[in-house]
C-alpha cells in the first residue's frame, strides 16, 4: 500500500440488516454485492464493475450493547498502523481498538479524533487497487468531517495525515467550511458542526448519475431524506439521507 499514506483506501457500514441495507445500497446506488469470502467472517463486498467500493457487516455486539447507531466508517491508509495509533494518540486522538491483523488483508485500528470522530487506521498487504475517478458513479467521492471545533481539528489531521487546506468558504453564520486536499488533490471539507448536533461525525458522499432518481429510490426503499437537493460549487447537487437502519450517507451527482 505504499503512497497511500493519508489517503481514504475504504469504506465500511456497521449495520443491524445487512441484508436488507444490502438490497436497499443496491438498489439506490447501483452497487453489486458479494460475500467476500473470508472464513467465519460474514462480510459483504460492495461492488461497482470489477472494483471495490466498501464493505457491510453486523454491528458488533459490543457496539450494539453501548447503543451506537449503525454508520458508515471511512478507513485512512497508513504505512504503519502502529506508529500511526501511536502517532493518533499523541495528538490529542483516542485509540478505541488497538492496532490488530486482518488475516490475509492488512492491519486497521479504529480511531477517534479529539472531538470524538470516528475513524480507521488502515496498512494493507500486497499492491494496492489501481486508482479510480472518486465521482464516478458508484464510487465515494467526498468526505466532510463535521467537527467539534474547526480551528482544531483541521492541524490534527494535517499533522497525523499531511491533508493541506484548499479553499474555504464562507458559509455564514455556519462558519468556515475548509476543503482539504490530500496529496494536492481535493478531497473533501471539514467544519465546526451546528450545536444542535450532538456529536462530531464524517459523512461519506457517493456519486450518482442521476440524483432524483436516486432519491426516490431512497423514499421507496425506507430511507429518509434528511437534507433537501442544494447545489455545490461546480455545478454538482447533493443529498443527505439515512438509510432504513439508520446510518447516515450522503449523495452527489447531477439533477435527473
Amino acid at each position: 500500500m505504499a503512497g497511500h499514506h493519508g489517503k481514504f483506501v475504504w469504506y465500511e457500514l456497521m449495520t443491524t440488516d445487512t441484508n436488507a441495507a444490502e438490497t436497499f445500497y443496491k438498489d439506490v446506488v447501483g452497487w453489486d454485492a458479494r460475500d467476500a469470502g473470508m472464513p467465519g467472517v460474514n462480510y459483504t463486498l460492495f461492488t461497482k464493475g470489477e472494483q471495490q467500493v466498501a464493505g457491510l457487516m453486523t454491528m458488533p455486539e459490543g457496539a450494539l450493547e453501548m447503543n451506537v447507531p449503525p454508520a458508515w466508517l471511512g478507513y485512512i491508509g497508513v504505512d504503519d498502523v502502529d506508529a500511526a495509533a501511536a502517532d493518533v494518540a499523541a495528538k490529542g486522538g483516542k485509540i478505541h481498538r488497538a492496532p490488530d491483523d486482518i488475516p490475509g488483508i492488512g492491519r486497521f485500528a479504529i480511531a477517534t479524533d479529539p472531538h470524538g470522530a470516528v475513524f480507521s487506521l488502515f496498512s494493507g498487504i500486497g499492491d494496492p487497487p489501481p486508482a479510480v475517478d472518486p465521482m464516478a458513479p458508484g464510487q465515494i467521492g467526498w468526505h466532510e468531517l463535521m467537527s467539534g471545533d474547526l480551528d482544531t481539528a483541521f492541524p490534527f489531521y494535517a499533522g497525523a495525515f499531511g491533508w493541506t487546506k484548499d479553499q474555504a468558504m464562507d458559509m455564514g453564520e455556519m462558519g468556515i467550511y475548509q476543503i482539504f486536499a490530500i496529496d494536492g488533490a481535493q478531497a473533501g471539507g471539514m467544519m465546526t458542526k451546528p450545536k444542535d448536533i450532538p456529536s462530531p461525525y464524517w459523512l461519506y458522499y457517493i456519486s450518482v448519475p442521476a440524483l432524483d432518481t436516486a432519491i426516490e429510490r431512497i423514499k421507496s426503499g425506507g430511507g429518509k431524506i434528511v437534507l433537501e437537493p442544494m447545489e455545490v460549487p461546480g455545478g454538482a447537487w447533493i443529498v443527505q439521507a439515512l438509510d432504513p437502519q439508520g446510518a447516515l450517507f450522503a449523495l452527489v451527482g447531477q439533477r435527473g
